[in-house]
């Protein structure tokens, strides 16, 4: 089932404000996206595995840092994952003007 967001603007006076800060929300999101893609990719690096499989596959115990450190690279996961999916809901959204 596809969702579509609707922002709806009561008034034209103020609208391009409004405007501006969801581009600007949405380019702070793209640039913690970046930054944890950036995190992902060390964690890719320094185990060799792709994040994917270290999700469905690994365990604390396959880590170094243990407990900790798969907390870290999962929740970066998590995180992406929240990011991208507020960002292409943003990207996708109607606006309407009265």
């Amino acid at each position: 089932m596809s969702v579509q967001m609707i922002i709806e603007l009561r008034e034209k006076e103020g609208v391009q404000p409004i405007l501006q800060a969801i581009e600007a929300y949405k380019a702070r999101l793209r640039s913690s996206i970046g930054r944890t893609k950036q995190q992902l990719r060390q964690f890719e690096e320094r185990y060799n595995v792709e994040t994917e499989t270290f999700l469905q596959d690994m365990t604390a115990e396959d880590l170094d840092g243990g407990d900790l450190e798969y907390v870290e690279w999962a929740g970066e996961a998590k995180l992406l994952s929240g990011l991208e999916a507020e960002l292409a809901e943003l990207e996708h959204a109607r606006y309407q003007l009265p």
